[in-house]
């Protein structure tokens, strides 16, 4: 495969020259040619790349500024608004090659027993391929047939990951066709083990590793990944993932999955799907002492040098990438996760969906519930077992949404719902020892400690569990 930016394309040969330089700037500069031209031989994919250019003759005659470019940033490729109108001295040129044994080794172009007879000669795979050729629903079955003789969900982890990096497409298509079956593996609950055990099971970089390493050359760190045309960043620091707390530099399981589920479920194409894990190191002491453990073997940055390193971070993407990318930030714990999004939410385009997206799903259920039974938000009371990033990012939507339909204020919305944590009931008395986020559902009630006895008190019409405490309601609850 050929790909050459600006260029003509004669017989076995291909040349191009630069078309978009200008008047000044061809003055000055020699025009720059490439030539590109197979070796003759009909079975052989070498290709030679012989390049004329007589640019490094002519640096001394180019002013400095006449590289400046006319723009910060962006991802102009994807939208086509940095550079619709920026005045280039020369044209990028990009030259890739993908055939032959490298072609079998490239996930992303990779079919394996399915490139066809006519593909194998054009691509020079003829040999290195086995006779057969076999379409992709064979390919899908026998995929399955191998995962279904594991008995271990980690060993279907490992083995999808694998398929992954060698056959991107036949990844997905499996993905797509088995939802059911195989979402439980590569995320949630499969994805947890395989993020406690990441060292372990290390192969292949998946995403970006930015360590506090990096401080001050992110910008330079974000042009390494090989993608330009990024839409999506799902990004974490590790130190709250999924229930099993910090895992450092071994979360980034967690952005590759549900970048995964962007591709399957969301339609985003692969290569505009970015994993970023910040590494800041870890409180694991298991971690720590681990000798297979990929991250800094260090105690958690916190303050000033954690928020810089966030901060370079945020607006190196939004330089290189520009602003319209979506920055996702997963399984960040709480002091952060608030924080990030206060911050960022009116700078960037920015989610939590711890916060907000388990939100949405839950508001949802509740809307679509109370289409059967009659009625709106507003008339019931609600009470929450677990007061974290989950139970407060529904609280806060579920207020919202009865604000918009009674018109009431935000602030009296928030009555109507109670929250209990490990300590209790949350209450005014309490104020002083509460985090920041837990303050707004604070009502006016005397201490309960018990949950029990806080449903008996407040006496709510719908409880809500975002706790990690699993089978907490039972029948007895429904009938206090």
């Amino acid at each position: 495969m050929f790909s050459l930016n600006g260029t003509t394309f004669t017989d076995n040969s291909l040349c191009g020259i630069s078309r978009c330089l200008t008047t000044q700037s061809r003055k000055r500069v020699s025009v720059p040619m490439v030539v590109v031209s197979s070796n003759g031989r009909a079975a052989d994919g070498n290709v030679s790349v012989l390049m004329e250019n007589t640019l490094k003759e002519s640096v001394a005659v180019i002013e400095k500024d006449d590289f400046k470019s006319t723009v910060s940033g962006g991802v102009g490729d994807v939208y086509g608004e940095d550079t619709a109108s920026e005045d280039q001295t020369i044209t990028p040129w990009t030259f890739s090659v993908a055939s032959g044994y490298s072609l079998l080794r490239d996930p992303h172009y990779n079919k394996g027993l399915a490139f066809s007879e006519k593909e194998r000669d054009s691509h020079y795979l003829s040999g290195l391929l086995p006779p057969v050729v076999v379409d992709q629903e064979l390919q899908v079955k026998k995929v399955m047939n191998v995962l279904r003789q594991y008995d271990v969900p980690l060993q279907r982890y490992m083995a999808m990951m694998d398929l992954q990096e060698r056959n991107e497409r036949l990844f997905y298509k499996l993905l797509m066709e088995n939802v059911e079956e195989l979402l439980p593996i590569v995320y949630t609950p499969t994805v947890g083990e395989a993020c406690q055990k990441y060292g372990s099971i290390f192969k292949r970089p998946q995403g970006l590793f930015i360590s506090l390493k990096e401080k001050g050359k992110i910008l330079e760190v974000l042009k390494n990944w090989p993608e330009k045309k990024i839409q999506v960043i799902v990004v974490t620091d590790g130190e709250r993932i999924l229930g099993l707390g910090d895992l450092g530099c071994q979360g980034m399981g967690i952005p590759v999955g549900k970048l995964s589920l962007y591709t399957v479920l969301g339609g985003i194409r692969p290569s505009a799907c970015l994993p970023v894990t910040i590494d800041v190191g870890t409180n694991n002491e298991k971690l720590l002492e681990d000798e297979f453990y990929i991250g800094l073997r260090q105690r958690r940055a916190r303050g000033q040098e954690y928020a810089e390193l966030l901060d370079e971070f945020m607006s190196s993407v939004k330089q290189t990438y520009g602003e319209k990318v979506l920055i996702q930030f997963e399984d960040f714990a709480n002091h952060n996760a608030f924080d990030l999004l206060a911050k960022y939410g009116t700078s960037h385009l920015v989610f939590n969906d711890d916060i907000q997206g388990t939100a949405s799903v839950v508001l949802a259920g509740l809307m679509a519930a109370l289409n059967l039974v009659g009625g709106n938000l507003a008339q019931h009371t609600f009470l929450f077992l677990g007061a974290g990033e989950a139970g407060t990012g529904i609280a806060e939507l579920i207020a919202l949404e009865m604000s918009k339909q009674t018109g009431a204020p935000l602030e009296e919305t928030r009555k109507k719902i109670w929250m209990v944590d490990s300590k209790g009931l949350i209450v005014r008395s309490r104020m002083e020892s509460l985090q920041h986020f837990k303050m707004p559902w604070a009502h006016d009630h005397e201490p309960v400690k018990e949950l029990v006895n806080a449903v008996k008190l407040i006496k709510p019409t719908i409880l809500i569990g975002s706790s990690g405490t699993g089978k907490t309601f039972t029948k007895k609850w429904y009938e206090l």
